[in-house]
């Protein structure tokens, strides 16, 4: 089965992605759980931001298996958004994510896979 359209638009995507991300900081700094799903999932720590990327993921997978394309990028949105807050709940910096990814370009997903300790 081929792809429908390239992953075309990285400029796109990542000016929503910065904008996400200071969106994020921008509700943990202001903390108030009342007015705010991100503060108030970051208030409830890493396992229920954990539960959520759990959650979302499964939907996303559901959204490719039988639903529209519009379908799928609003989940795919979703689970971006609830990883972004599960790395902030973590204290996990957006740079170190780049750079494991930088680390694996120009790598097969089958060779970085095999090296990685407990996969065949």
């Amino acid at each position: 089965m081929t792809a429908k359209a390239p992953l075309a638009s990285p400029d796109r995507l990542a000016a929503a992605l910065a904008h996400l991300a200071e969106t994020i900081d921008a509700r943990a700094l202001d903390g108030d759980a009342s007015s705010s799903w991100t503060a108030k999932l970051l208030a409830k720590g890493p396992d229920a931001a954990a539960a959520k990327v759990a959650e979302e993921g499964g939907e996303l997978a559901d959204a490719v298996r039988r639903e529209s394309d519009d379908r799928v990028a609003s989940e795919a949105a979703d689970v971006i958004y609830h990883v972004f807050v599960a790395l902030r709940s973590r204290g996990v910096a957006l740079d170190a994510v780049a750079g494991a990814l930088e680390a694996r370009q120009g790598t097969s997903g089958i060779a970085e896979k095999a090296a990685r300790p407990g996969t065949e």
